[in-house]
């Protein structure tokens, strides 16, 4: 049976105490495993005001609500509003994730300040805002992180390499087509396996070529009827599918098991490959339809 990994990325305080909940009693009615990223620091989402001169930012943001799926008051949050510290005040609710049978991992500390700097920043900056994040989740959960899905999918090189000091055994940072190593200019072999999102958002389909909330499931299923022998990875959020786009994840999910998927945590995606025999890629940082700004991508193999 084909193996589709579900990736949750959970960016917000509201996202967190709203979105979380209604995605676990979802998953667990169709008996789906998915694995939680969270954002362990402060909440800075109205920092984002910053993207507005961004390429193609403007544009998505006419195609996806941004108000109706964030909130006005998390839109003000780290201007107008202080950024409450996600990781302190729903700590109880990331260990009951856990208790219910689900993989958590880091997203991020900031999830604002790491999507917009990370990529032009120096190792120093990128240590602080890792192991921030690492050191918050062993306090929440009493043990060491085992994978890290980066925000916006925004890296560095020595985020890469970190991502091995920190021991996780896995990481979802990229955007690509199979689970792969990411290797340097020279071939060199840094940071751990990537397991990358190979399927679209839904706020890269919604608005676009007569895609909308009501079809968007099916442009989706179209994308999975052949099942890629890596196994796929859909990333979805807490501030979409956990809130005003659940129906469409309960259509997905219906979908992807008739499709004859079975629906795991990334981890169980990744305890089936044989890292040995996995190619060896850059990544490059690219643009992707739909989404504004450069991502880091999988590139050609070595």
């Amino acid at each position: 049976m084909s193996l589709l990994a579900l990736k949750v990325d959970v960016d917000t305080w509201r996202g967190t105490r709203e979105g979380v909940p209604r995605l676990v009693e979802l998953l667990r009615r169709h008996q789906a495993g998915a694995t939680f990223l969270f954002s362990l620091g402060p909440d800075h989402t109205g920092r984002a005001i910053r993207r507005v001169f961004r390429k193609g930012f403007l544009q998505k943001v006419s195609r996806t609500s941004v108000v109706e799926h964030y909130g006005i008051r998390s839109l003000l949050y780290g201007t107008l509003l202080p950024g409450p510290d996600i990781g302190r005040r729903e700590a109880a609710l990331m260990r009951s994730v856990r208790d219910a049978g689900f993989e958590v991992g880091i997203h991020t500390w900031d999830h604002i300040r790491w999507q917009d700097f990370v990529a032009h920043k120096d190792a120093a900056w990128t240590r602080v805002e890792m192991e921030r994040a690492a050191h918050r989740f062993r306090d929440i959960f009493g043990v060491a992180a085992a994978t890290h899905g980066a925000a916006g999918w925004q890296m560095n090189a020595d985020a890469y390499a970190l991502e091995a000091e920190l021991g996780f055994r896995y990481a979802s940072d990229t955007r690509g087509r199979e689970p792969f190593v990411p290797v340097d200019a020279g071939g060199r072999e840094f940071g751990v396996p990537q397991l990358p999102t190979t399927l679209p958002t839904l706020d890269e389909l919604i608005g676009l070529d007569g895609v909308d909330a009501e079809n968007v499931h099916e442009r989706l299923l179209s994308m999975t009827r052949e099942a890629p022998s890596g196994g796929h990875v859909y990333t979805l959020h807490a501030e979409l599918e956990g809130m005003k786009l659940l129906g469409v994840l309960d259509r997905l999910l219906t979908g992807w098991r008739a499709q004859g998927y079975r629906l795991v945590a990334v981890n169980e995606l990744f305890a089936g490959l044989d890292v040995t025999r996995l190619p060896r890629c850059h990544v490059e940082m690219g643009e992707l339809a739909g989404r504004s700004g450069l991502l880091a991508l999988q590139g050609a193999a070595r």
